[in-house]
């Protein structure tokens, strides 16, 4: 089974520490920040904006795995992609014109990923691969953290994976939401390359050992 890349989910440090946690973590191993931007309408929860990514990438080591579940992505592209984010992250739900919002992240120097909430078919992004840095599979309903792992969520890895098999191009899929050892097997046997990882470690007593047991 292949190394994983482990990006720790920012959503569950102590924000009022957040420079600490940032150097706390990578220290103990993660290989990217994953840093959740919610509006209040796309999900019901409202979290951070340009500024604490332009904060955290001050500190930062590794690359910022931006994660946008907002309703108007197109609007903040450039702002995200200013502030420092490596990896910008749209939901298929949210974009009419997926090739244009793609073409922006790119354009702008960002690499560009798709986010699929549970429900929503793989087929959706499959046109849109050779685009494409990351896709995200969301393993539970964006919102919150530490919430329960849905486990037929990745039933459609399986397809999206056939499709990067045939092409040239072969973007990383990552899984988002209830991720901890056991989860993190699930997703590994599927061919996950990427595990966005919050409360595991960040509720954890040793940040360390929780990212070695999502490895």
């Amino acid at each position: 089974m292949a190394e994983v890349i482990i990006a720790a989910s920012l959503l569950s440090c102590d924000f009022s520490r957040i420079g600490e946690e940032v150097r706390a973590v990578e220290n103990a191993g993660a290989d990217w920040l994953h840093l959740d931007v919610m509006d209040g309408h796309f999900v019901p929860n409202i979290t951070i904006g340009p500024a604490i990514v332009a904060a955290v990438k001050k500190v930062a080591r590794v690359p910022l795995d931006v994660h946008l579940m907002i309703s108007e992505p197109d609007n903040n592209i450039h702002q995200f992609i200013d502030a420092g984010a490596d990896y910008l992250t749209v939901h298929r739900e949210t974009c009419g014109q997926i090739d244009l919002t793609l073409s922006s992240i790119k354009n702008l120097g960002g690499k560009a990923g798709i986010a699929l909430n549970p429900a929503t078919p793989a087929q959706t992004i499959l046109p849109f691969i050779d685009m494409l840095s990351l896709i995200l599979i969301m393993t539970v309903n964006p919102g919150f953290g530490g919430q329960d792992f849905i486990p037929e969520a990745l039933e459609k890895v399986d397809l999206i994976r056939e499709h990067i098999r045939a092409g040239e191009h072969k973007p990383l899929l990552s899984v988002d939401g209830g991720i901890n050892s056991n989860t993190a097997l699930l997703a590994k046997e599927k061919g996950v390359n990427v595990l966005a990882a919050g409360s595991h470690i960040f509720k954890s007593t040793n940040y360390r050992t929780a990212i070695q047991s999502l490895r």
